[in-house]
């Protein structure tokens, strides 16, 4: 037997697709491609702020002023008592020739100043080498008659028992290149 109930209030409302009151509808679901993007676009913008914000604060961090060193400066002397080595460190013949011209035209005699070949034939920057800080001053003599050269402590061109004293000048390809 089919019951039936009487009718009532609710009985009356009209049918909606939707849900309505307290049962909402479901929210539609975000596509996973667009949330992956948005990460992605997040990512890179997180990483370039954090890049540009780097590069301010390390260069304002070089604009702060340095403490002055304190670096006892020794001055150039030129001491014509020291017998000179000049080594050709270069591929060009005849340089070590010309260098020692230029020593013996600032004031060593000939027969102190010693052309010679080097080992080496790439050498890149024209030195002048000294074996105790004693020599300092007299190297930068040397290197002042140069024209400018660099200065180098070094026991390298010692000779073990030798009291002469002697300043071994390299000339490099600075000097080649510079004519």
């Amino acid at each position: 037997m089919p019951t039936s109930y009487p009718r009532d209030r609710f009985d009356d409302v009209p049918r909606q697709a939707a849900r309505v009151g307290a049962h909402r509808a479901d929210q539609p679901r975000t596509p996973r491609g667009v949330v992956l993007l948005w990460a992605m676009l997040a990512t890179v913008v997180l990483t370039v702020a954090g890049i540009i914000g780097f590069l301010v604060l390390s260069q304002r961090a070089t604009d702060l002023p340095e403490q002055p060193q304190a670096t006892p400066t020794v001055a150039p002397v030129v001491d014509t008592t020291y017998t000179i080595l000049v080594l050709n460190g270069t591929s060009t013949a005849g340089v070590a020739e010309q260098v020692a011209s230029e020593l013996v035209a600032a004031g060593w005699t000939e027969d102190m100043v010693l052309p010679s070949d080097s080992s080496a034939s790439d050498f890149p920057a024209t030195t002048v080498y000294y074996a105790s800080p004693e020599e300092e001053a007299a190297a930068l003599g040397v290197a002042q008659a140069l024209g400018g050269a660099r200065t180098e402590q070094s026991d390298q061109y010692v000779t073990p028992g030798d009291e002469t004293k002697r300043l071994t000048v390299v000339v490099g390809l600075d000097r080649v290149s510079a004519g």
